[in-house]
């Protein structure tokens, strides 16, 4: 049976003819002349039976069929394009993962991370692009995600299979230096830990996303209160990270996603009280069998997720 698959051509013609919405710029960009892309576009109508573009006095628009196959065809070009690459690379051995993720989590607890990947397993490469909200597999070229989200919000994500792994706990953390002047104790104990009702008393850093972070900590230490709403608000969590580091206030942040600022003394926990949040991190996968790379990757995730030794 014959496949109704335009040429690559034609769908090169018209994706950047839809880009631009322009056959002059298309042909540009494409080192053909104008009448090469136009008689590929004519052609690629005709084979589909469906006008994508209207002619007007001034050049070109998209009809709605054409926005809505132009975004479609760009998906695939992109996902040709990087499976063409990854083959040259590899020249036939290994392969490569397009993984979507939350950017602090990637940036703070995958990549340092991916050296270890590298040695178990070097003929897997990711590839790391930012999603922070739900999205369908079949509408992307991803192969799978790393997202941060509540139970429900998982499992109302359609199509998809979920692995666990890890809660996102939250703890106080702050400048050695603020947490020094916090309240005067004997020598040699500077560093360590003090009560929540000491951290009631220091400057809070807030997070935006979730503004009464703070409340629902004092709350679960049974200390009450009238600040815990009070102090300048971040967006992302490296940037609470960086703005405590500075010296600026107290923040709750997941351990895991400070682990190199901890380890140079950047920062310290100023409360040894967790408190567990309602997010956790998760692997999600299309719902569909895994590719036995897919597979490798993932065990390894988890098993990334449950040693406490690294790094």
């Amino acid at each position: 049976m014959r496949r109704h698959i335009p040429s690559t051509q034609a769908l090169a013609c018209f994706e950047a003819a839809a880009r631009h919405e322009s056959y002059t710029r298309a042909a540009q960009e494409l080192a053909l002349t104008q009448s090469a892309v136009s008689r590929q576009i004519l052609a690629l109508e005709d084979q589909l039976g469906v006008q994508l573009f209207r002619r007007t006095r001034h050049g070109v628009t998209l009809t709605e069929a054409g926005r809505h196959y132009g975004k479609q065809v760009a998906r695939w070009l992109q996902g040709l394009e990087r499976d063409t690459l990854d083959v040259m690379a590899h020249q036939g051995h290994g392969g490569s993962l397009s993984l979507a993720a939350v950017p602090t989590f990637a940036t703070r607890w995958l990549i340092p991370r991916l050296p270890l990947l590298a040695r178990e397993h070097p003929d897997i490469v990711v590839h790391i692009e930012t999603r922070t909200r739900p999205f369908l597999f079949s509408d992307t070229s991803f192969d799978a995600a790393l997202y941060a989200g509540t139970a429900d919000q998982v499992a109302n994500w359609p199509g998809v299979q979920v692995r666990m792994l890890m809660q996102e706990d939250v703890v106080p953390v702050c400048s050695p230096r603020l947490l020094e002047q916090s309240a005067p104790r004997a020598r040699g104990r500077a560093h360590q830990p003090v009560a929540p009702e000491t951290i009631a008393r220091m400057p809070l850093l807030q997070q935006s996303t979730r503004p009464y972070g703070w409340q629902q900590w004092f709350h679960a230490m049974q200390v009450d209160t009238a600040r815990a709403l009070d102090g300048p608000r971040y967006e992302l969590f490296s940037m609470l990270a960086v703005a405590a580091a500075t010296g600026l206030g107290v923040a709750l942040i997941p351990p895991l996603l400070i682990e190199a600022e901890m380890e140079r003394g950047d920062l310290v926990i100023a409360c040894a009280r967790p408190l567990r949040g309602e997010r956790a991190y998760y692997l999600v996968t299309p719902a569909q069998p895994a590719t036995p790379m897919l597979t490798s990757f993932g065990d390894w995730l988890v098993r990334m997720a449950g040693d406490p030794q690294f790094p």
